[in-house]
């Protein structure tokens, strides 16, 4: 195996190694906090239903209704899937805004693991556009080769043309699953990826799928 490779390969492994640890932090420091937001909620709840004297079934219409304004509609944050999202934004610098730490210590580990984080995340990022570079050039050239070119050498111009035709296709294909499974619009969904892949994510984006 070359030497790149091998350098992208580590990368890969380190970065996915600190997300890992990221989210084992991030959910140590904020899933109590929110276990017991989420049991004062629950006591609340229940002191509602008993003041006003309404059904369940009414309590939680009114709680739809409540919901379908949210952007998290996930359940639990801080559970370690969830905090690996969090890792995950926070390291490609994508921030959607929507998922945030609630205690001081979630707030400081997030600038500190941001620090290491998004410079580890931007060599590998690197690393992997060189190696799919490469890897567009050898395709380029045999294509050319087998069409008989003159010019079998890989420009600019195809490394580009390539590059646009595979972010299109990574947009069109994560908005196809984004709309199956999410139950988004197909056009919604192509906006959140064009956010994600563009690293803008916007709150607002989020806020009115």
């Amino acid at each position: 195996m070359k030497k790149q490779n091998v350098r992208t390969l580590s990368l890969i492994v380190c970065t996915f190694t600190y997300l890992l640890v990221g989210a084992a932090v991030f959910d140590a420091l904020e899933s109590t906090t929110e276990r017991n937001r989420f049991e004062v909620l629950q006591a609340i709840e229940g002191m509602i239903i008993r003041k006003y004297n309404i059904t369940e079934e009414d309590f939680r219409v009114m709680e739809t209704v409540v919901l379908k304004s949210e952007p998290h509609k996930a359940g639990q944050q801080w559970k370690f899937t969830g905090a690996f999202y969090y890792a995950t934004t926070v390291l490609t610098t994508i921030g959607y805004g929507h998922s945030t730490p609630a205690t001081i210590g979630g707030k400081l580990f997030t600038m500190f693991y941001a620090i290491v984080g998004i410079p580890l995340g931007l060599i590998m990022f690197q690393s992997i556009g060189e190696r799919v570079n490469r890897l567009s050039s050898v395709i380029i050239k045999s294509i050319k080769r087998a069409m008989n070119c003159k010019q079998t050498s890989a420009s600019e111009v195809d490394l580009i043309c390539v590059v646009t035709t595979l972010s299109s296709l990574t947009i069109a294909g994560g908005a196809a699953a984004f709309s199956k499974f999410e139950g988004w619009s197909y056009f919604d969904s192509v906006y959140y990826c064009f956010i994600t892949l563009t690293t803008i994510g916007k709150y607002f984006s989020l806020a009115k799928l």
